[in-house]
């Protein structure tokens, strides 16, 4: 008697779903939709200092000593420069030693400096107002 009741119940409670409301609750679900969409992948803006050119030719607005960050210790001889693309950046004075001043010309490729942040290009000795590095 009892398990004619619970049988009946039961039925009851599940006659209401239709195999399309399943269908329904199944694509609903975030496990479903993750397996059918796939991971979400966020692009990233190519990253480019000199805009995809290998070089630019630019005036020394300024002289900067940077410092590495944590591990590293030192005082790197940067400069400030406003490129021929319009842009304003910090260009990283290779070697040891230098002469640059405000108005120099320089040349600037593109290169980051690993421990100093916000230094992605390089000046090219030998080339405008930036001499060889002297041997001695």
């Amino acid at each position: 008697m009892n398990l004619g009741r619970i049988i009946s119940t039961t039925t009851s409670l599940f006659s209401g779903i239709t195999s399309a409301s399943v269908n329904a609750i199944r694509e609903m679900s975030s496990l479903y939709r993750m397996h059918r969409t796939g991971p979400h992948i966020k692009e990233r803006s190519p990253r480019k200092p000199l805009d995809g050119k290998p070089f630019a030719k630019g005036i020394i607005l300024k002289t900067l000593i940077k410092k590495p960050k944590k591990p590293n210790s030192a005082n790197r001889k940067c400069v400030l420069v406003r490129l021929s693309t319009g842009k304003e950046m910090v260009a990283y004075v290779p070697g040891i030693g230098h002469n640059l001043q405000e108005h120099n010309i320089v040349l600037c490729r593109v290169g980051r400096l690993q421990d100093v942040p916000g230094v992605k290009i390089k000046c090219v000795r030998g080339v405008y107002d930036l001499p060889h590095v002297k041997k001695t």
